[in-house]
């Protein structure tokens, strides 16, 4: 019975890290592919790999903190393994059916805390650390962004080009007796730069994505009653990362994230950087935390910030009643206007679909407007975000987890 338990906790395993790994392949390497920078299998590969490298190094912290630090070790008994793996995996299922990215981490989480409460062993002074991190770094995702929205971002989309190129980057060349990789003739220095700069981007977001989600996959089932060691957890997880990045991932390579397919592609990068550098430092403390929750406030926070400049702090300071500039500020900022005769650069969804964006104007381009000026921020006023569908973001994030901290602590109840 109990081996039937472990292999069935292995199979949901697998199944989660599928999941993850089919998603976040699509966010990480999203524009790399649609800039034809390298290919869908490339990415796979890639992603695989960078992934098992977060996973082997800072990863193990977070694993270790979810499978013996939240509840003692030896409370991750076969079924308890398997009770937690099913509501990580059950929140998965129900989010996509929703079309909303749950936080894995959270529920995750939410499940073992259910554990827990229903065993009287809850780690409370843990948890509350751990609750910290989850509300301070979605605050440091947005202020981050809106910092480089308000102050740097401007400058950075005058000076950053990147180009969707027909044929791809790097091609063998087949004419000698050994084929040699060669650039895309039509490639200029910038573009190999920009290019490098977008998959070592990349890379990085996937190796953020492994120090953090292996312990979703695979933290039960590496208890002191568990059936895998850290090192088999870690590379069970990185096999079922890659089976989902080499397989449904090409869906999400194709689409490339909702989350990020209307955003230019400079602050698609942006944001990857300030969202996985927050998940990073959170893994090397051994804090479980979403990177989808610190992206998406980033994104927001970059919007913000560049609505934002049409208005002096003074002024933003300023009680609605009170202020004399009417600022409308939305998400729909990282938007450069097209309508204007301001350089602008291709969004995600652009280069996924092959389309390119209106070719610049020949004429001198008019100077960035200081910081409160009127009409400092020439925008597309329409929206990224439906407020709507953002309240539906931001309720599922609260929701899973809650769900699977009450399904857990139920379950348990009556099973343990």
């Amino acid at each position: 019975m109990v081996t039937l338990l472990a292999a069935i906790g292995v199979l949901v395993a697998v199944f989660v890290g599928f999941n993850i790994g089919g998603s976040s392949t699509g966010v990480a390497f999203g524009p790399s592919v649609g800039s034809r920078l390298v290919r869908k299998t490339t990415a796979a590969a890639l992603f695989t790999s960078f992934a098992l490298v977060g996973a082997w190094t800072v990863g193990r912290n977070v694993i270790d903190t979810m499978s013996s630090s939240i509840v003692p070790a030896t409370q991750f008994s076969p079924v308890a393994s398997v009770g937690v793996l099913f509501f990580t995996g059950t929140s998965l299922l129900v989010s996509n059916l929703y079309g909303v990215p749950a936080s894995t981490s959270m529920t995750a989480v939410g499940a073992i805390v259910g554990l827990g409460l229903a065993t009287g062993t809850l780690n409370q002074a843990l948890m509350f650390t751990i609750v910290s991190a989850w509300i301070v770094a979605p605050l440091v995702g947005f202020a981050c962004g809106a910092f480089i929205g308000r102050y740097v971002y401007p400058y950075l989309d005058r000076r950053i080009a990147f180009t969707r190129f027909e044929a791809h980057l790097i091609r063998l060349d087949r004419s000698g007796t050994v084929p040699r990789p060669r650039f895309n003739e039509n490639a200029s220095v910038r573009d190999i730069v920009g290019s490098a700069t977008v998959v070592i981007i990349a890379c990085y977001m996937a190796f953020s994505a492994g120090a953090s989600n292996a312990a979703n996959a695979v933290a039960p089932l590496v208890g002191a009653e568990g059936p895998l060691t850290v090192d088999q957890g870690v590379l069970l997880a990185v096999f079922a990362f890659g089976l989902g990045g080499f397989t449904i991932a090409r869906r999400t390579l194709d689409t490339v994230g909702d989350d990020i397919t209307e955003l230019p592609i400079l602050a698609a990068l942006i944001v990857s950087v300030v969202g996985g550098t927050i998940i990073t430092v959170l893994s090397v403390l051994g804090i479980p935390a979403s990177l989808a929750v610190s992206t998406t406030c980033c994104i927001i926070g970059l919007g913000w910030g560049r609505a934002s400049r049409a208005a002096t702090v003074v002024e933003l300071a300023t009680p609605a009643p009170q202020r004399k500039l009417d600022l409308d500020v939305s998400t729909g900022a990282l938007v450069t206007s097209r309508a204007e005769n301001v350089p602008t650069s291709p969004t995600v969804g652009d280069l996924a679909r092959g389309e390119s964006p209106p070719e610049e104007s020949s004429e001198e381009l008019p100077d960035i407007p200081d910081i409160g000026e009127v009409g400092a921020a020439d925008l597309d006023r329409e929206s990224l975000f439906d407020p709507r569908a953002v309240k539906r973001i931001a309720a599922m994030w609260v929701l899973t987890p809650t769900l699977a901290v009450v399904g857990s602590y139920l379950l348990f109840l009556i099973l343990l």
